[in-house]
């Protein structure tokens, strides 16, 4: 696909201008790249994550028929796009009056230096460009060989299980260090290669290759047939890894094995932005108001600014919106914090109007929010800085839909209910944390997993779905222990029947 194009004349003015004033604010980002695209262009972009080029499947025209519809009949409206690369691609509408152009270059600076400092971000791939389309290349090759409907058939079995990855995976490791190595000479060797490698294995399946050769065709038969239920390696371990403890030890081919390490790689790439929604959506928001309000408007824009803004600002009492949300708090923290409303003195004050008035001229707003845009993710950016006088000047409570009335209506106004709910819908995306805790289960090579219970029960018809998936790719038995109904209960799935066994 190529149907951007380079922005240039008064866009690129405007953007010499924004970047100017996120330099004089103090941002630092990568080399930012702005190209201008159609309606159209743009949603093929989000349908595939922000990457122009990336493996074919059915899921991404799926995602732009959606998009596209809802910007056909005025439900929706994608004003920009930006890539967490180095340098930072974003996608400017060609349809956007000239405010909002301005309003899009100046939140995407402060995403650009979000995905920059953050420390959540701080591994990730930054030629993630290169490495989805060699992605593609390879997927399609497979295709060519094994067949299209084989191929796609076992995406979407994987794509099933993407989301049960371990976070402790973005920080530096040995294995990570050696891996990045081993990416760079690949990269190279593809460059060179016009992107068709030798061997086709992609680096995604090099890195997690068994320190031992896969037993040939032969012996793995030889076994099957004679059911040997004795490990042949130690299966028994914990992880969060479900994909990668695939690529070690499920009986599958290597291009199987290739095609799990590539979307493995890809859902580890977009983990981080899943992890700071909030923070990075506020911090764009942040500055994106900072730079509009202070430097880049015009006298007669203010209106139409003001307009824009409070649109992408709107709540709802269904869901929470990650833009307002971010910004206020990181509004509330500079106010703080130039005030010096924390610690031990200001807490233990009891005396309400003398903490209204509280103000040591401290000053140390604008770092404070510098530091913890460095650091934290949204469930630890909640947890320590959202405030019982947040949530009040906010309306922040928890609602519960009335039948009677029709409405969604107040439940509670208590600080500690609110907190509590917004962090479990953060924990895991509000999805549930599932870990391998044997390979062996039983000594027959089953797989048990094991879910981290919360007190919110699985979903049966998921879970169902999801173990026929992995059943699929494990070639034998699959077992979920869980708690259902105050109970422990194990579901079974044997290949062709789905039980609880209690």
């Amino acid at each position: 696909m190529n149907r951007s194009k380079p922005i240039t004349g008064e866009l690129l003015a405007l953007k010499n201008e924004i970047e100017g004033h996120a330099i004089q604010y103090g941002l630092d980002f990568f080399p930012q790249v702005f190209e201008v695209c159609d309606y159209d262009t743009i949603n093929i972009l989000a349908a595939q994550g922000g990457f122009p080029s990336r493996y074919p499947h059915w899921k991404f025209g799926m995602d732009y028929d959606q998009l596209s519809k809802g910007y056909t009949y005025g439900l929706q409206k994608i004003y920009e796009m930006v890539i967490n690369t180095d340098p930072c691609y974003a996608y400017l509408l060609q349809a956007n009056n000239w405010v909002d152009q301005k309003i899009v270059m100046a939140h995407v600076y402060g995403h650009n230096d979000f995905f920059k400092n953050n420390a959540w971000f701080s591994n990730t791939n930054r030629k993630m460009m290169d490495v989805m389309a060699n992605h593609g290349t390879k997927i399609r090759r497979y295709m060519e060989r094994y067949g299209h409907d084989a191929v796609e058939s076992f995406i979407d079995k994987v794509l099933s299980l993407e989301n049960l990855l371990d976070i402790n995976e973005l920080f530096e490791t040995t294995a990570l260090k050696r891996r990045r190595e081993e990416q760079i000479v690949q990269q190279k060797t593809e460059n060179e290669d016009d992107g068709y490698l030798i061997d086709d294995r992609s680096q995604a399946l090099k890195s997690f290759m068994r320190s031992k050769a896969r037993s040939s065709k032969k012996e793995e038969k030889k076994v099957e047939e004679e059911d040997l239920v004795v490990a042949e390696r130690p299966l028994t371990y914990k992880t969060r890894d479900l994909l990668g403890y695939l690529i070690q030890h499920a009986p599958i081919e290597e291009w199987q094995a290739d095609i799990i390490g590539i979307l493995r790689e890809e859902a580890y790439y977009f983990l981080p932005q899943r992890l700071t929604k909030i923070m990075n959506e506020g911090w764009a928001s942040y500055w994106h108001s900072t730079i509009m309000t202070q430097k880049a408007l015009d006298a007669s824009e203010i209106v139409e600014f003001a307009d824009k803004h409070a649109g992408v600002m709107a709540m709802s009492k269904q869901n929470i919106n990650p833009y307002k949300v971010g910004i206020e708090l990181m509004r509330d923290i500079e106010y703080r914090w130039n005030r010096g409303m924390f610690g031990k003195e200001y807490n233990e004050c009891t005396d309400m109007t003398e903490k209204l008035r509280w103000d040591t001229k401290l000053g140390k707003g604008r770092e404070k929010i510098f530091e913890v845009r460095k650091s934290h993710n949204d469930i630890s950016f909640i947890d320590e800085f959202l405030t019982p006088e947040f949530c009040e000047r906010q309306q922040l409570f928890t609602y519960k839909y009335n039948p009677r009335t029709g409405r969604f209506e107040i439940d509670s106004k208590d600080f500690l209910a609110i907190k509590q709910k917004l962090l479990s819908q953060l924990t895991n995306f509000g999805q549930p944390i599932i870990e391998v805790e044997d390979g062996n289960y039983m000594n027959r090579k089953e797989l048990l997993l094991n879910h981290v219970h919360y007190g919110v029960d699985l979903d049966v018809g998921f879970a169902n779905e999801t173990l026929r998936n992995l059943y699929a790719i494990w070639r034998r038995p699959v077992n979920l222990k869980t708690k259902y109904e105050d109970k422990e209960v194990i579901f079974h799935f044997d290949g062709k029947e789905f039980k609880p066994q209690h």
